[in-house]
């Protein structure tokens, strides 16, 4: 235990909350611990009582009652979780605050549990994302399990209610990368089939294939939903192999795989829709390159943008290439910062 500490809170440490100053400077903190200190009065701002939420200013004098030495995690924080995941699933974070957690979920990982998925999964794991707070987060939407990138969690209800609205009103801008058979023409455009699950059980579980339905043909097809799947050219290998910034203005399982596939540019690696085949001799693409790319899919949730439930700024993630892609990216001679970030609205006029 340590003593009773007057610390000054400095110009680089000024104009944040409380809670994360304190949690910055003693990571032994929980959030329980400092709400509790906070309404029993052990710590002060400027002499005065404060709370978990208030901002310190550079120059205050803030008071630190007594405090354990940092020690290694608390069991409970990680129950049922291995160490092995515990650390895993946590160097997955890409940004995280007390409304909010941002991962950057490896292909491979289920979102969620069911059948055939297994055990492991993200939700399965959120008890390593608690993070001194009580609950566990709560999973805003999921990813194919092998599809990398971008995942949100909300650390409450309240927060998740909000994202998930905010996905359902399309409020945020999901933007993924592709690798994809074949160059498309146009190369800019939008796809618009109707998407409906196909009868009996998909492999992997991953449940059933997604069929797509031509718009004028629909009526026909009561079970199909309106999809919509914008998408972009951002660099291609001659008629083989195109780079492709995929926008889902629905949100329909499959949906990028199976739009793609219909449209037959699927995606390289999606061997549930045609990609798998590296010497698909449709379009050639395969020949001469095959050997020396991933089979694992090719389609990374790239980034996302979206309005702060609490703070309301505008919020903007982006999630490096796995591991997979980034060889291929290298076997192309293809750069990440040689594309824009957001190429609908860079050229699209949005």
């Amino acid at each position: 235990m340590s003593g009773v500490q007057l610390i000054q809170v400095t110009e680089d440490d000024g104009e944040q909350r409380l809670d994360r100053w304190l949690k910055k400077r003693f990571p032994q903190l929980t959030q329980g611990n400092i709400e509790k200190m906070c309404r029993t009065g052990q710590i002060r701002i400027e002499g005065g009582r404060a709370k978990a939420a208030d901002r310190v200013q550079p120059g205050e004098t803030i008071r630190v009652p007594p405090l354990p030495a940092a020690e290694a995690p608390v069991r409970e924080q990680t129950k049922g979780v291995s160490d092995a995941d515990a650390k895993m699933i946590q160097a997955c974070v890409l940004w995280k605050d007390e409304h909010i957690i941002v991962l950057n979920k490896p292909p491979g990982l289920p979102s969620q549990g069911g059948s055939g998925q297994g055990d492991r999964h993200v939700d399965g794991l959120t008890e390593a994302l608690k993070f001194g707070y009580k609950d566990r987060p709560k999973l805003v939407h999921r990813l194919d399990k092998d599809t990398s990138g971008i995942l949100l969690l909300a650390r409450t209800d309240r927060i998740a209610r909000a994202l998930s609205e905010a996905l359902r009103h399309r409020l945020t801008r999901k933007i993924y990368w592709a690798v994809v058979a074949g160059v498309p023409h146009p190369k800019q455009g939008s796809i618009k089939f109707h998407l409906m699950k196909a009868p009996g059980r998909g492999r992997g579980g991953e449940g059933e294939k997604m069929i797509a339905i031509h718009p004028a043909q629909a009526k026909d097809y009561p079970d199909a939903k309106r999809s919509q799947t914008d998408y972009f050219t951002l660099w291609f290998l001659g008629t083989r192999l195109s780079w492709m910034a995929l926008e889902p203005v629905t949100g329909r399982t499959h949906q990028l795989r199976a739009h793609m596939a219909e449209i037959g540019h699927p995606i390289l690696g999606d061997g549930k829709y045609g990609g798998g085949d590296m010497e698909n001799q449709g379009d050639g693409w395969g020949a001469g390159i095959g050997g020396d790319l991933s089979k694992k899919l090719h389609l990374h949730a790239r980034s996302i943008g979206f309005e702060h439930p609490i703070t309301k700024k505008e919020m903007l993630f982006q999630a490096p290439l796995p591991d997979h892609m980034k060889r291929t990216w290298k076997a192309l001679d293809w750069k990440e910062d040689d594309v824009p970030s957001d190429p609908f609205k860079t050229f699209g006029g949005r």
